[in-house]
């Protein structure tokens, strides 16, 4: 695999390497915007054993089991987990806590807690007061409120200080994978001589970008560097997205939009956690930085529908340039 160089120089790739996020506090009355991805499903294999000790959300450590759990009043996890909210996702590092905010977070967490937490099987709302549990609500939460502020660009991507950039020029590397995808066209749209498939849906892909005539240039995530850092419960994780795609949606040659795409099948709990990282962190805090182009994101789950959804993403596009022009 390799950099066809320099005869598809002009199908060269570039993109941000984003270490963490910035996220600013706002300072008007908050507001969430919730969507499906923010619905929490409790199920025994997400929640664990459900007799264990554990450190619980304020640092205490209990003995606890289901039968407790059933004994905790709602109040009781409403406040501690609008505390752990307020701790850990609503502050600077090092800066006192916002105390004026807690009310606030209060009534956005009940909210959440009535209409966006699920209890399958075995488990109890109270299981919410495990850390890593409570980890993985308050980022629901904190992505809705970021979501509801996104207009007022209260996000900023971190990058890397002594890597910045990642570009397909860089990719070289043997491999025995023998499904793979022969970048040929016509026209070449890539800027690689192969792309590594690791299923039939992002072979089908690669015919679709190929072929559609929106599409300049795309490559597949694979070597690449492309990585998307999220939190999944209590831990950082390292998120590789599937593709890249520079698209003209209106704005000419010039300006074309990047636009990361995820194949998706099955999605559990973490492929929420990535869409909502993708959609209000990456994406947002990169175009904050107006220095690495226009970027967006699409996740497609039905093969059979992947052409029909890749038409709509960029109609989408369109419809954003040409709605101000025909409103103002």
């Amino acid at each position: 695999m390799r950099a066809l160089r320099p005869e598809r120089d002009a199908l060269e790739i570039t993109f941000p390497r984003v270490t963490g996020y910035r996220v600013e506090l706002p300072q008007s009355e908050l507001k969430a915007e919730f969507t499906d991805d923010s619905r929490l499903v409790l199920t025994p294999e997400l929640v664990g054993p459900t007799h264990t000790k554990n450190s619980g959300i304020i640092g205490e450590t209990a003995d606890i089991n289901v039968k407790h759990l059933d004994d905790a009043r709602t109040s009781t996890l409403l406040m501690h987990l609008t505390q752990h909210l307020l701790m850990h996702y609503w502050r600077d590092s090092g800066d006192s806590p916002q105390m004026h905010l807690f009310p606030q977070l209060k009534r956005i967490t009940r909210d959440w807690l009535d209409n966006y937490l699920v209890c399958q099987g075995d488990t109890r709302p109270a299981q919410l007061m495990y850390k890593q549990l409570a980890d993985m609500a308050c980022k629901r939460i904190t992505a809705a409120i970021t979501r509801a502020e996104l207009p007022n660009h209260p996000v900023r991507a971190l990058l890397d200080p002594y890597n910045p950039t990642g570009s397909t020029s860089h990719v070289r590397f043997t491999t025995s994978k023998t499904s793979r995808w022969e970048t040929i066209g016509p026209p070449p749209k890539c800027h690689l001589n192969w792309v590594i498939c690791d299923s039939d849906w992002e072979a089908e892909f690669c015919r679709i970008a190929e072929a559609h005539p929106a599409v300049r240039a795309y490559v597949k995530n694979h070597n690449l560097g492309l990585e998307v850092p999220y939190q999944y419960q209590s831990d950082m994780h390292h998120y590789l997205p599937d593709f890249i795609l520079k698209v003209d949606d209106g704005h000419g040659d010039d300006d074309l939009l990047n636009l990361i795409v995820e194949i998706k099948g099955y999605r559990g709990e973490n492929a929420k956690d990535k869409k909502t990282t993708m959609e209000t962190l990456w994406i947002p805090g990169v175009n904050r930085l107006k220095t690495c182009g226009r970027w967006a994101f699409a996740e497609f789950t039905q093969v059979w529908e992947m052409e029909d959804e890749l038409a709509k993403k960029i109609g989408e596009a369109f419809e954003d340039m040409l709605n101000p022009i025909i409103l103002g």
